[in-house]
């Protein structure tokens, strides 16, 4: 669903992703793990498109994307919830999901959607800045699906949010996944999360993948030395 083959991006002079390939099938969750610096954020920025390539190729579902503006991804399947959610503070919840429907032919919130948020539901009138730190990431999810996607981007979902929540926001991605049979990509640092969502865990260092293995052979003494300063 999901292929990138030899990236290369640079800010400016200096290249910040040195060759990077990977690939995640349908229905599949990967995350890639690493420690702040190392090229997570840039990664998941060169997805959606917010940074040009230097070189290399990205696909899903077979057509390439490479060149795309960000919004010409969305619409060819990529969903994108970016570190630090980006919610719009001063729109309700409710507001907040239907940005998300922009471009869409129907203006309705999917019941499916409160059904995998029911803090979100609860909460559909208020105030998106009124929201804890997780019901905002819960809210930052709900918007990004709404629009359908066949990859769903997550940069650093358990940023600054307690544990108790960390474990429903695990839940919310696998059920989204049985529910739509989506490709979900997380990059992370909390590796508790990552063994209850991933099916394969990458690691990144210094704008390198480093490390790979499937969730059952992940040596998790070594992934911790990776993500040890």
């Amino acid at each position: 669903m999901l292929n990138v083959h030899d990236l290369h991006v640079s800010y400016g002079q200096s290249e910040a992703l040195h060759g990077l390939t990977f690939s995640a099938k349908r229905n599949e969750t990967i995350a890639i793990m690493g420690r702040n610096g190392m090229g997570k954020t840039t990664l998941f920025k060169a997805l959606i498109g917010v940074l040009p390539l230097k070189s290399g190729t990205i696909t899903v579902d077979d057509v390439d994307i490479s060149k795309d503006e960000s919004y010409q991804r969305v619409a060819k399947g990529v969903a994108y919830v970016p570190q630090g959610r980006m919610i719009f503070s001063t729109l309700t919840v409710e507001e907040n999901i239907l940005t998300g429907l922009e471009n869409a032919p129907f203006k309705r919130i999917p019941e499916e959607i409160y059904a995998l948020f029911p803090v979100l539901f609860d909460m559909r009138r208020r105030k998106g800045g009124n929201l804890s730190g997780g019901q905002q990431q819960q809210l930052a999810i709900a918007r990004a699906l709404v629009t359908n996607p066949k990859v769903l981007l997550l940069d650093e979902p358990t940023e600054g949010i307690q544990p108790s929540i960390i474990k429903d926001i695990a839940k919310a991605l696998n059920d989204i996944r049985k529910m739509r049979e989506i490709t979900i990509v997380v990059s992370e640092q909390v590796l508790s999360f990552a063994m209850d969502v991933a099916d394969r865990l990458f690691v990144i260092e210094g704008g390198r993948l480093v490390h790979e293995s499937s969730r059952a052979a992940t040596d998790t003494a070594r992934i911790r030395q990776f993500l040890s300063v």
